[in-house]
């Protein structure tokens, strides 16, 4: 009986490789180069299941291709919006993506740039390696305290919470949050949470906000000038979510103009090709999408697509199906 054919877009961690190689027939990217839209058309035509990474565009075009054999896309990451999701539908294609596994790791980035921004961590590390540095003095690079301050975050789901509890037992903050769906009232009284009824109030009585909201058209530049004015000017804004939700030229306005004190960025509205007017800011502390990149989380993202592939070839509804 012949081995299904599977495609992956980009390299795994090689543990996961292999039990693909184990398994099926597969073709792996070795070189971990970014597969363009003619290349991810020929592997729709040619394979039974694609698995697919956050930064490959998915589009309408490429699953209306003509011939398509794929039936199962399996994406590596929390998010699909770089999936088509309507077309997918009109395909009768099943999607699936990775929740849970990389929720810990997500909200350890979170409050490492928190800490970055609200106390000049990247900065100071410049300041070492320039070799500018002449010694402690009591007003060098003040920045400000974490401890005691108020965290707000928009969105409250899996990594949210987990970074409220990080937040609120590790540094005894106050923990605000924007929801646009209900949350189990126990999860708000754990963290003695307030609730709040608009993204503009989370923004108006935060320290720090932390962005925990989806990407997409209904999300896309949700923190823009307007947005940016309404926050302190000692607030710092931490993005771990979708790099599209910050309008970046926004971003950049509010820095340099000093209508927020910092941010830290762990992704980018256009990555990889961020906005170049970043690279010489001190106020932004920047990090490459390292959300998940552990051993452990990418190791157990890439079983997690595994695992909903298995339940798909076996005729049963994968765990983590999104369409």
């Amino acid at each position: 009986m012949n081995k299904p054919k599977i495609l992956v877009t980009r390299k795994w961690p090689v543990e996961v490789e292999q039990q693909l190689q184990r398994l099926y027939d597969v073709k792996l990217n070795e070189e971990d180069v970014p597969m363009s839209s003619y290349e991810l058309k020929a592997a729709m035509q040619n394979n039974d299941a694609l698995l697919s990474t956050v930064t490959d565009s998915i589009s309408a075009d490429v699953l209306n291709v003509k011939d398509r054999q794929v039936k199962f896309v399996g994406n590596f990451g929390v998010g699909y919006n770089n999936i088509d999701v309507e077309a997918a539908k009109n395909q009768d294609l099943i999607v699936t993506n990775t929740p849970g596994v990389l929720t810990e790791c997500t909200a350890d980035i979170a409050i490492l740039l928190l800490l970055m921004s609200a106390r000049r961590g990247s900065e100071g590390d410049r300041h070492i390696r320039n070799q500018e540095w002449t010694g402690w003095r009591p007003t060098h690079m003040l920045g400000h305290k974490v401890s005691g301050k108020t965290l707000g975050l928009i969105g409250f789901g899996r990594i949210a919470q987990a970074v409220a509890q990080r937040a609120h037992f590790g540094f005894g903050m106050n923990i605000l949050f924007f929801n646009p769906n209900p949350v189990n009232k126990e999860v708000i009284a754990k963290y003695n949470a307030i609730q709040c009824d608009t993204v503009e109030d989370v923004l108006s009585e935060a320290n720090f906000v932390s962005l925990h909201c989806p990407g997409g058209p209904t999300t896309r530049h949700l923190i823009n000038e307007q947005s940016l004015k309404l926050m302190r000017p000692s607030a710092h804004l931490i993005n771990t979510a979708r790099g599209d939700v910050v309008d970046s030229q926004a971003l950049v306005k509010a820095l340099k103009q000093g209508w927020i004190a910092g941010a830290g960025l762990d992704v980018f509205e256009g990555e990889p090709n961020i906005d170049k007017e970043f690279l010489d800011m001190d106020s932004v502390s920047l990090l490459p999408h390292l959300g998940s990149a552990t051993e452990e989380t990418r190791i157990a993202m890439g079983y997690r697509v595994l695992d909903n592939l298995a339940a798909f070839l076996a005729g049963e509804e994968p765990k983590d199906r999104v369409v």
